[in-house]
């Protein structure tokens, strides 16, 4: 359970600030991105045993990246090959519109692993000609180009590659959406992830899996069905083909193992040890059972400064929200910041029994929470180049009301996207006045830090399913109703007066931070990554807009005065307007306990209609409005990260005596050698 957030702050363990201002943290910008660099600071402290750790684990994240282009697409790791080889090749002129537009195209597929957009799900269009593509395919090395065996070697065979590959680039009728949310779709068939094969029905699919269900002999402890396999049809049967050793995916997979052992041999405890074995185990048997197992060694492993996560994981990627994208990050905490995220978790109870939730809906007794922040040492996989502040894990229901979860808050990521916001002109286009502005630039950076501790410490791990009540219950509305979950219950603690008795936060008033700017969002701000005339679909995007817009609407049909909240024009321009915070506070409770209810008892009608009413469909007025406003200021909606370099550091006899890290490998040179040195799948993975 991801948090997906532009939110920004400091971490604790920052480097000194003349330093830091000589950081290149803003990078390079093309088409709506802006790529970022972030710093590990604490690494040139940790030990050699765990500088090697990390570098293994490191190894083990990058050699995943095959395996999530794949499920992004079928044709993603072919077009990649081909673009990559003109990039690197072609020797035609390189300063026409043709070849900027094609290298502004391939710099976004990097960025998305594949050809549809990362957040948007729209596949790109290029902005270069088929002729200019054909030419230059034509031109660079055949043997460098991904021809497959059964076609040879020779001009005839690149025609038909280009024949091939084309129409999927340039028709924007074919596969022209990665996932697709549209209510009342065939939601698999209309999509172009790669998570089911050709011909395979949405009701297909629910029926297979419906009847795994009902065949499992402990619903006490339900496994995550079909969240390690691809679901194909093959003489009009059925059937699984497991990500797994010796399986489909088996030879990223064993990279992943070889590295994972190399892992072991410098693990900081046995109970680490324990942790990377099992997980070894999944990748080898793909066994679900197995897999909790793994989740649950990892949950209680709490003690070890380095800590990483490397399986397939979330499921944004599956209209149906089953099946999990491949994803990866190495980290170790950072101990100053950790503190703060130490009281969440040491009052989760206090948190659950005061909820505003109905009583049959709370935990009797939360385990095993835990929360730190985190140096993310490397992205790999769904993380990477975009990836989340916060995350909470595992998944999994049952782990999570028994064992507990784990949570994180990203410091060093969240330092990277405030360095890089600073004086951009955002603040002062939406913000409503300077007395806002003064409260925000007060309390904005804590709270926002703060409201990602709560979503991922406390929010995700509230609350429980009553029993009988299927997980996937809310099919494609899950993830959206649980990240909206999540959200409300940190939006309705952020005010509350326990968070000044721990300490947390600076003063009484510092939450109105976070609801002005979360609404200023939701409302307004977020439209700004939607196309003209499309309508809401990313999940986290779909929960913002539904949180928000529901409150403006009972905000105004529940108050007899002035509303809690507000859209107000002043000089033809939309602005947020806040009236009553202590009256927002109430509203977001009750529509925490609401979205808690619908959760809780697996009400699919009810999730349906509140996301379709308030989180889909956009104004088309105020959409232009918002999309001219920041075109002005001449910012990029999205951003995303380099990695640093790592490098193990030799004596004379091949001993490891230090790892080096570096932070100036361009953007085009990273992808380049991560697509030469972690390639390990075929072009085509049946």
């Amino acid at each position: 359970m991801t948090l997906l957030t532009a939110a920004v702050a400091t971490t604790a363990n920052a480097t000194p600030q003349a330093a830091a201002d000589q950081f290149p943290y803003n990078d390079e910008r093309f088409a709506d991105l802006q790529m970022l660099r972030y710093q590990v600071p604490g690494f040139n402290e940790l030990s050699l045993r765990q500088k090697t750790l990390v570098y293994c684990l490191n190894q083990a994240a990058l050699y995943g990246r095959d395996i999530l282009w794949d499920q992004n697409g079928r044709y993603n790791l072919r077009i990649r090959q081909m673009l990559e080889t003109v990039y690197t090749n072609y020797k035609g002129n390189r300063n026409t519109p043709d070849w900027e537009a094609f290298v502004t195209y391939l710099k976004r597929v990097w960025f998305s692993n594949g050809i549809h957009h990362h957040y948007g799900c729209d596949k790109f269009q290029p902005g270069f000609s088929q002729e200019f593509l054909r030419a230059a395919v034509k031109s660079v090395p055949q043997s460098q180009l991904p021809i497959t065996a059964a076609n040879g070697s020779n001009p005839a065979a690149v025609d038909a590659l280009c024949d091939e590959l084309f129409p999927i680039m340039f028709d924007p009728t074919i596969m022209p959406k990665r996932v697709n949310q549209a209510d009342g779709q065939d939601l698999i068939l209309t999509s172009a992830e790669n998570y089911y094969g050709q011909g395979v029905t949405q009701a297909e699919a629910e029926a297979f899996y419906t009847q795994m269900k009902e065949a499992y002999t402990n619903p006490k402890q339900p496994i995550m069905f079909g969240m390690n396999s691809r679901l194909v049809k093959e003489n009009g049967q059925l059937k699984e083909k497991v990500w797994r050793s010796g399986g489909l995916y088996g030879p990223a997979i064993d990279k992943i193992i070889y590295w994972l052992k190399k892992a072991l041999l410098v693990a900081e405890s046995e109970a680490q040890k324990k942790v990377i074995n099992k997980l070894i185990e999944v990748y080898q048997t793909s066994d679900l059972k197995t897999f909790d197992k793994y989740t649950i060694l990892w949950v209680n492993n709490t003690e070890d400064d380095v800590d990483f996560t490397n399986y397939f994981t979330e499921s944004y990627g599956d209209p149906l929200g089953m099946k999990a994208s491949w994803e990866a990050i190495t980290n170790f905490k950072d101990h100053a910041a950790t503190e703060r995220t130490r009281k969440l978790s040491d009052n989760a109870q206090w948190f659950e029994d005061n909820s505003p939730v109905d009583a049959r809906f709370k935990k009797e007794k939360c385990k095993g929470i835990s929360a730190k922040v985190i140096v993310a040492a490397i992205l790999g996989g769904d993380l990477y180049p975009s990836t989340a502040i916060g995350i909470n894990l595992p998944n999994s229901n049952w782990v999570r009301a028994e064992h507990g979860s784990k949570s994180v808050t990203i410091g060093n990521l969240t330092d990277a996207y405030n360095k890089a916001a600073h004086g951009n002109g955002f603040q002062e286009e939406f913000v409503i006045d300077q007395a806002t502005q003064k409260l925000i630039d007060d309390y904005g950076d804590y709270c926002d830090d703060l409201h990602t501790d709560l979503h991922e410490c406390l929010g995700h791990g509230s609350g429980k399913l009553l029993p009988g009540v299927d997980v996937d219950s809310l099919k494609a509305y899950g993830s959206t109703i649980e990240e909206g979950r999540a959200d409300l219950f940190a939006l309705y603690y952020l005010a509350d007066p326990k968070l000044v008795e721990l300490g947390l936060t600076p003063a009484p008033e510092a939450y109105q931070s976070q609801y002005y700017t979360y609404l200023m969002n939701g409302l307004l701000t977020q439209l700004v990554r939607i196309e003209p005339g499309k309508d809401v679909e990313e999940a986290h995007m779909r929960n913002r807009a539904f949180i928000a817009n529901w409150v403006l609407a009972h905000a105004a049909a529940d108050s007899t005065a002035a509303p809690a909240v507000q859209l107000v024009k002043r000089e033809g321009k939309t602005y947020v307007q806040v009236n009553n915070y202590p009256a927002l506070r109430k509203l977001f409770g009750t529509l925490l306990a609401e979205v808690q209810r619908i959760k809780s008892e697996g009400d699919f009608d009810a999730a349906r209609n509140l996301v379709e009413t308030y989180g889909v469909k956009v104004d088309p007025d105020l959409h232009a409005e918002i999309l001219a406003r920041y075109k002005a200021l001449n910012l990029a909606p999205y951003k995303g990260f380099i990695n640093p370099k790592y490098e193990l550091v030799k004596n004379s006899l091949g001993i490891i005596t230090d790892v080096k890290i570096t932070y100036d490998e361009p953007y085009d040179q990273q992808m380049l050698r991560y697509s030469s040195q972690y390639r390990t799948l075929p072009y085509i993975n049946d």
